[in-house]
């Protein structure tokens, strides 16, 4: 096949998305297919640099001049070239191609659910709301999508004002190959990285450090893990925040740990290598990963990968990548209610740790079998199949693509496709 991966600009500094590209067009290429990848080459936002105009510069060779090269482009393309939008938020390059045969990536909706009021956590400005008006009538006349979870399909269906003739999800691949570790290796690793295990072993989160990873969440619930513990007598493991050096500064965060109880540790870590968080899954006695929501929530994958028992939230797409090996708690859905939801997640966390050793070795098993969904290999094969199959639906259909709007029929969420 000739493949087109359309990706954002790099001054934009994106790198899990510049992840996915480079994975992406080098995986199809090492399976002998005629591979490029067009991206705005930040001549423009170059230009002024350090400069007020600097972010409209940015918009102006993103929305207009990128898209006019594309079209410049494509007229000397092959007629079975696929166009690949490497994700949605590239939209409104969508009108510039929709005449040709194409698919679009679609990771997560949250900016979208925000700016139409789903997520009150995250209220969005008034100019926000129009960007995401203005990429979600771009790719709304997309034919072809391709979504990370049935929760980023749901959603594309729900809110996406689209007309699919193809809708299909494919859970990402790992970008590590995580396994579990043997305890001596995995202790030499985290002593190599300045990390010292515990005689009560450590809890762990991993995340960005957006809203939506839930911080507050976490530390509370560790803070009412940690009374009970104390109650009891019993020691406490400490806890490890894999997260920005900003976190422990925000107002809900600092506060909880400033009720933290004798014996009980939060440390807050960035910047570490997969080689080095792969030990930590391997040895942790648990992930902590609450999230108010997620486009796919990669450490649950990673974790369970490496035989680490996972606590995340009974929600999509937190559920889905957890499958039946996770413990599941409820979304925290206020503030508010914060105190209460702490005390009940560290009930389900304290039974989770004190599962007998049968119990967790099953679990343990089950981790790994589901673990095996998002082998980065099986991710390429499902890509590659939907591409052909898109391309094979395009040249058989009236001069590539055209009038096709007008005939599809309205899939809703949950349709099987």
């Amino acid at each position: 096949m000739k493949l087109v991966f359309l990706a954002h600009p790099e001054f934009l500094g994106l790198r899990s998305q510049g992840h996915f590209v480079r994975m992406l067009a080098a995986a199809c290429q090492a399976r002998g297919h005629a591979v490029q990848v067009r991206q705005p080459r930040g001549r423009l936002q170059q230009a002024f640099a350090g400069t007020p105009l600097a972010k409209w510069a940015g918009y102006a060779e993103q929305y207009l001049l990128f898209a006019q090269e594309l079209r410049r482009l494509a007229r000397h393309d092959d007629a079975d070239t696929l166009y690949v939008f490497c994700d949605q938020a590239l939209g409104p390059w969508v009108p510039a191609l929709v005449h040709r045969p194409h698919v679009v990536h679609c990771h997560d909706l949250l900016a979208l659910r925000s700016a139409l009021g789903e997520l009150p956590e995250n209220p969005t400005r008034a100019s926000g709301r129009v960007y995401q008006r203005y990429i979600r009538r771009g790719f709304a006349q997309a034919r072809h999508f391709i979504s990370i979870s049935r929760q980023t399909r749901a959603d594309l269906h729900r809110l996406g004002q689209v007309r699919p003739l193809t809708s299909e999800v494919v859970f990402n691949g790992l970008n590590h190959a995580y396994a579990p570790l043997a305890r001596p290796e995995a202790l030499v690793a985290l002593a190599r990285a300045g990390f010292h295990l515990p005689q009560a072993g450590l809890l762990l989160h991993v995340g960005g450090g957006q809203w939506y990873k839930n911080a507050a969440g976490v530390v509370a619930m560790y803070v009412c893990l940690a009374r009970r513990a104390q109650a009891q007598g019993q020691a406490v493991p400490q806890l490890l925040m894999v997260s920005p050096p900003g976190v422990a500064s925000e107002p809900a965060v600092a506060a909880w740990l400033r009720q933290l109880p004798e014996g009980a540790q939060v440390l807050f870590r960035d910047g570490l290598d997969a080689g080095t968080l792969q030990a930590l899954y391997s040895l942790a006695r648990a992930l902590l990963f609450p999230s108010l929501a997620e486009g796919f929530g990669w450490p649950v994958a990673e974790a369970l990968a490496c035989g680490c028992p996972v606590l995340t939230t009974d929600a999509g797409p937190m559920n889905e990548v957890g499958g039946d090996a996770a413990v599941y708690v409820p979304r925290l859905d206020s503030r508010e209610a914060l105190p209460a939801w702490a005390e009940r997640a560290a009930g389900t966390l304290a039974l989770l740790l004190a599962e007998p050793p049968r119990q967790a070795a099953q679990r343990r098993q089950r981790a790994l079998a589901h673990a095996a969904l998002f082998d980065s290999g099986r991710a390429i094969d499902a890509y590659l199949r939907i591409y052909e199959k898109v391309l094979q639906q395009e040249q058989g259909a009236a001069p590539a693509g055209r009038g096709l709007a007008s005939t599809r029929p309205r899939l809703e969420a949950g349709d099987a496709l």
